[in-house]
């Protein structure tokens, strides 16, 4: 009988492939806009970006959750891993992007009804699988290098919340659920870019 090959370049079974945030805001605009017409993927971007749940989580969602929803409520879900619930607090432009989306919904007088639908899995929510692919063209089609998936779109609100808005690690670290500092810094891959700064910014 003849044995399968193994693709050297593969990953281990079980091993982890590491994805990067999307770093430059510039990119994040780019994507929005290829998204303009596509309210569902522009709701679940916009959405994944601005809370740090993860996709499964984000996929978990009903109609009924999420359509009275308006800037500065408060959206409050289990956590997949360890089953305690994590809030976020909804911003302008994801219920912007929401409220569109749901205006177009199939079932959105359904509170039942997943909010982010297949188009391929009748009346079901997409998988995080579908969530990683689409992630995966957003950015190729923009031209962005590095790898990325569905963990992209929540390293991306972290990313930006220690870059751009000068959130503490410690309250990143109790966003994210993670044990250490230096957890939270690697997942968001900013832990190598500090240590950089370190050397760049003070000449003694």
């Amino acid at each position: 009988m003849m044995q399968k090959r193994r693709n050297t370049n593969h990953p281990p079974k079980g091993a982890a492939i590491k994805v990067s945030p999307i770093r430059s805001l510039d990119a994040i605009q780019q994507i929005k806009n290829s998204l303009y017409d596509q309210p569902r993927n522009l709701a679940l971007f916009t959405l994944g970006i601005n809370t740090a749940y993860r996709a499964n989580e984000i996929l978990s969602l009903t109609v009924g959750q999420v359509n009275h929803l308006t800037a500065g409520d408060i959206l409050d879900l289990k956590q997949s891993k360890n089953s305690e619930y994590r809030l976020a607090v909804i911003n302008h432009v994801t219920e912007t992007a929401l409220q569109n989306w749901l205006a177009c919904h199939p079932r959105k007088d359904d509170p039942k009804a997943p909010v982010f639908l297949s188009q391929r899995r009748r009346n079901k929510a997409l998988s995080v699988a579908a969530v990683n692919r689409l992630v995966k063209l957003w950015c190729k089609d923009i031209g962005l290098p590095e790898n990325y998936g569905s963990h992209t779109l929540r390293k991306t609100w972290g990313y930006h919340q220690r870059i751009q808005n000068q959130a503490s690690v410690a309250i990143l670290m109790r966003a994210f659920g993670h044990a250490t500092e230096a957890q939270t810094l690697d997942y968001l891959c900013i832990l190598p870019d500090e240590i950089r700064s370190l050397y760049l910014t003070l000449e003694l």
